[in-house]
């Protein structure tokens, strides 16, 4: 049975031995890197600086939430907006294994750039089991190729630190429990970010719509467990489908996009089932969307699709 108490015991003066000077933690504010962040500042202290990269596909006000974050846990942090560049390296770009390698691709360019100017050679990643596993190699199957991992340049110049690479998320939890951490109950966002919750190209348009749905997903979401409705899912988004269906506003014909809300429960994120979620909920929730979005999204379909066979995000 995993113990988080030993595995930090463990961790930080492994840590203390691996880096031996100064490094570089990519930082997105989620559980995993958040718990890597707090180990390696134990292990090396103000030799650490955390880099928040804003790609342009985060969810609302997410990129002010993380640098309070990073703020609050004392960190030295570097924030860089890359959104320009990450909506110019995607346009035109439909095919999900290629995003997700666009986008690792470009996060490690943006890495680099802070370790040169501030002399690092050493990148702490918070890489857990599952994104290894179905990013494929040697006798396994690539299910999709995770950015941190599948999206890794050959030519990164950065020596590669991964301390929870071997665990799952439920153990990543368990650790971010016993170091005290507020995000440890928080549910993952993938690296990608909406890129990836936009299928097909990932256009500024079609992410500042997927970006307001997602926000009220997650808001009813809350809201409805906050009153006993329903349990609260292990994850929970919206999806645009850049597909335009027939429809309604006001009394005027309106032609838009579709919105997929998905909500599941897991454990480790390698299996998952669609959550029950109330009609009342469901209803909340489209109603909210279409008044917010009307003249944008004329359609709201619910995923009860469990993995396998499908997987939690849509790309």
């Amino acid at each position: 049975m995993f113990d988080a108490e030993k595995f930090i015991e463990k961790a930080v003066p492994k840590l203390r031995e691996e880096i031996q000077g100064r490094a570089l933690i990519a930082f997105s504010g989620g559980v995993d890197s958040t718990v890597c962040a707090a180990l390696v500042n134990q292990a090396v202290g103000d030799q650490l600086i955390a880099v928040h990269v804003d790609t342009g596909y985060m969810r609302k006000n997410e990129s002010e939430h993380v640098k309070k974050m990073m703020s609050s846990m004392r960190l030295n942090f570097r924030f860089v907006d890359a959104s320009k560049d990450f909506y110019d390296a995607l346009k035109g770009v439909e095919d999900p294994e290629k995003k997700r390698k666009i986008i690792g691709n470009k996060f490690i360019r943006c890495f680099e750039k802070v370790a040169k100017d501030e002399k690092i050679k050493c990148l702490v990643q918070g890489t857990i089991a599952p994104d290894w596993i179905e990013s494929g190699g040697e006798l396994r199957d690539t299910i999709k190729s995770h950015h941190n991992v599948g999206g890794l340049p050959e030519d990164m110049e950065l020596r590669l630190v991964e301390p929870l690479r071997d665990l799952y998320k439920d153990e990543v939890r368990k650790v971010a429990r016993v170091l005290g951490l507020s995000v440890s109950e928080r549910q993952p966002f993938p690296g990608p970010g909406l890129a990836i919750r936009v299928i097909g190209e990932a256009t500024l348009e079609k992410t500042e719509i997927v970006r307001e749905a997602c926000d009220i997903v997650e808001k009813e979401i809350e809201r409805a467990v906050e009153k006993g409705l329903m349990e609260r899912p292990w994850q929970y988004f919206a999806v645009l489908i850049p597909i335009k269906t027939v429809g309604v506003h006001g009394d005027k014909r309106a032609y838009g996009y579709t919105i997929a809300v998905r909500a599941v429960q897991s454990v480790d994120a390698m299996t998952c089932k669609y959550s029950d979620i109330s009609h009342e909920v469901l209803d909340d929730i489209s109603t909210k969307i279409t008044n917010t979005l009307g003249d944008k999204i004329n359609r709201i379909v619910y995923d009860i699709t469990n993995k396998p066979p499908g997987t939690v995000e849509w790309e």
